[in-house]
């Protein structure tokens, strides 16, 4: 316990050097490289003649660089942080450069990169640079091609990008925590060629999952399965960032999933093909039209598709219980229980306590209930007509005609045509069609003989 203890109040020390360093600040190259923030800041067209269109890291940005000899060199800092999950909840987490995860590194297929990486963490770290063909003693595993970082000291990585693509970066040291503490960044490397699968809308986010007991600050790192807050790029919703596209961009969206499971991504109101893994681009004989598409453990996607239709456009992991916040892993289910007698009788001994789930889970989208301090709602989120009822990995596609050519700030509600809306009927209805029981007394029901063969 007093090993632990005296890692969380380390972990808690350096939060408070790290609120005090800003984003260019802890950002800056070593002595040997450069201090010049104003040079550090990538433009559309960077010096080494090599131009590309930058990402959008969703709830993010991109990590400034500088160039020497010939080399695009880059500094992460990795340390503890705090990162608002969404607001009314903050979390004690680790990351890069103030943030979790880290700022995205860009570079072009071709350059030559030198990253530096300074630890001020409570304990020993490396970065692995997931998806990059490079020499193996820069591939970033501790004690197999590398020492340990250990706090306090820096390192140096180089390689050269050798191919374009979708990657990301994480330690290989202490995984276990450090990846469920939030220490993860995208790594995105673009075409040489700046007309090759070129996109007008570029995203860019990482799946992240955490164990955090309502009211707590610090994750759980020993969770292997139960997560209550499922996140994209460490926030949840409603504090993702929503994804915006003017009508006919085409929309590339990158994904990478550094979780303990599997997450089925889907996307309404297109049809998508998905066009890059961590292993490189998709040939086009290769693809197939898909509206969800699973990004396995480990895995990176990209999909990319033509934003043809206008609206708002629901974006989220399919596995429900991922679209929720702050879950109780034993709550019972209670439909078709009334328990409004007992109700009155706990009320006498807790005035505030509310009848929950014997009508489904709805009333949770829009009752307001006390909860612990720095604890997210299980459903949240309002739209335009009612309660999204909605958390955890889910945003919206936000596709209009009136944006204009490069401002993508968030257009807000989207304007609905007359007469397209979902509408209630009040006139006279038909009686449906229904499944007919079997007779109580039916020889037709089907038993599952011992050998495994059905019978009647």
């Amino acid at each position: 316990m007093s090993n632990r203890r005296q890692f969380l109040q380390q972990a808690a020390a350096g939060l408070v050097g790290a609120a005090t360093v800003s984003r260019v600040g802890a950002a800056s190259l070593p002595e040997a490289a450069s201090q010049d923030s104003a040079a550090m800041q990538p433009p559309l067209h960077p010096p080494n003649g090599r131009p590309y269109n930058p990402v959008v890291t969703l709830n993010g940005w991109t990590l400034p660089w500088r160039m020497r000899d010939g080399w695009k060199e880059f500094h992460l800092v990795a340390e503890p942080v705090v990162r608002e999950i969404a607001p009314g909840m903050k979390a004690n987490l680790w990351g890069y450069n103030g943030q979790s995860p880290g700022p995205t590194i860009e570079c072009v297929e071709g350059d030559k990169v030198r990253i530096f990486v300074t630890n001020r963490l409570p304990e020993h770290t490396t970065v692995h640079w997931h998806g990059i063909l490079l020499p193996n003693g820069m591939d970033g595993v501790g004690g197999l091609n590398q020492p340990q970082i250990k706090p306090g000291k820096t390192f140096v990585y180089e390689f050269e990008m050798i191919k374009s693509g979708t990657f990301m970066y994480h330690p290989h040291a202490d995984e276990m925590t450090q990846m469920a503490m939030g220490m993860m960044g995208s790594l995105v490397v673009h075409p040489r060629n700046p007309k090759f699968m070129a996109v007008d809308r570029d995203f860019v986010f990482l799946l992240n999952a955490y164990d955090i007991d309502p009211g707590s600050y610090t994750p759980k790192v020993n969770t292997m399965t139960d997560f209550n807050l499922w996140t994209w790029n460490s926030r949840s919703f409603p504090g993702i960032d929503s994804l915006v596209a003017r009508t006919h961009d085409r929309v590339r969206i990158r994904v990478g999933n550094l979780t303990m499971t599997n997450h089925p991504i889907h996307l309404h109101g297109v049809d998508f093909e998905v066009t890059c893994t961590d292993g490189g681009w998709v040939p086009k004989s290769a693809r197939w039209p898909e509206v969800t598409t699973d990004v396995a453990v480990g895995q990176m996607r990209a999909i990319e598709f033509v934003a043809n239709r206008p609206g708002d456009w629901a974006f989220h992991c399919h596995k429900s219980h991922h679209t929720m916040n702050a879950m109780g892993h034993d709550v019972p289910t209670m439909i078709g229980v009334d328990h409004r007698g007992l109700v009155d009788k706990i009320n006498k001994l807790v005035p505030e306590y509310m009848v929950m789930g014997e009508r489904g889970m709805a009333d949770m989208g829009e009752m307001e209930m006390a909860l612990p301090d720095n604890t997210l709602p299980m459903m949240t989120g309002m739209g335009q007509f009612g309660p999204i009822e909605m958390g955890g990995m889910f945003t919206t596609f936000k596709v209009r005609d009136d944006i204009k050519p490069g401002d993508y700030k968030d257009p807000g509600p989207y304007k609905y045509p007359a007469g397209s809306v979902a509408y209630e009927w009040t006139g006279e209805l038909a009686e449906p069609t229904r499944a007919k029981a079997p007779p109580a007394d039916s020889k037709t029901l089907q038993v599952i003989k011992p050998n495994g063969h059905s019978g009647h």
